[in-house]
């Protein structure tokens, strides 16, 4: 399970969001943000391979994307994080007068370390064991899944971008190094065959030659001398 985008919102206008990729994904979630109902809930929509999901509280949504279907425990629980630390921090009344991304030099580094903590083995370990968290979250197994087309207009269909080009290049980093560690061992290797080649063939002319001399003192040959 990986959380790669979210947000916090007043209606159509974003006050802090954060994602550690790139994509077109901000703008179909401004699309989406248009559709979002303003009054309480929660739900989860369907894009691509994708999933939305969103909870609206007193008018602020709170909204992540991840690409892993069907399942909600995890993205419904890092809402609720999200939320609870958004609220501890601004209140209730001050984001729904606040201008766009007026929170997103601070709050975007808690959406971070939370999504941070959220996409880990930990918190898939543990976050069933939060009992404050637990509760919230038993209510997702209700929560009804749309197609996100269904709540789109005609013509608003956006193609969704997800740059993988960070985990593209891990794997070819990863890739050159394990070339670069097999060439150094093949070629060390070659260099042990060369070396027990060289060793081999001095041992064989000094037993050749001391059988020709007489032994390993080379009496014989030395006599001739």
């Amino acid at each position: 399970m990986t959380i790669v985008y979210a947000l916090v919102s007043v209606g159509k206008t974003v006050l802090a969001e954060y994602t550690a990729t790139s994509g077109n994904f901000p703008t179909v979630t401004r699309v989406l943000l248009a559709k979002i109902p303003n009054q309480d809930g929660k739900m989860s929509y369907v894009y691509d391979n994708y999933m939305f999901h969103y909870v609206v509280e007193d008018g602020v949504c709170h909204l992540c994307m991840s690409d892993e279907m069907n399942k909600h425990r995890i993205p419904y629980a890092f809402l609720e994080d999200m939320k609870g630390r958004f609220v501890a921090q601004y209140g209730r009344q001050e984001p729904l007068q606040a201008i766009a991304f007026a929170y997103n030099e601070d709050f975007s580094k808690a959406i971070q370390e939370r999504m941070d903590f959220y996409n880990s083995d930990e918190a898939d370990r543990t976050i069933d064991s939060i009992g404050a968290v637990k509760s919230q979250i038993d209510d997702v197994k209700g929560i009804m899944v749309q197609n996100i087309e269904k709540v789109l207009e005609r013509g608003e269909k956006i193609e969704l971008l997800v740059d993988k080009t960070d985990r593209l290049n891990q794997q070819a980093f990863r890739f050159e190094s394990s070339s670069r560690s097999l060439r150094r061992a093949m070629y060390w290797r070659k260099m042990r065959c060369y070396a027990a080649l060289g060793i081999a063939g001095v041992v064989l002319v000094i037993v050749a030659t001391a059988t020709m001399c007489g032994g390993l003192d080379f009496r014989h040959c030395r006599r001739h001398h």
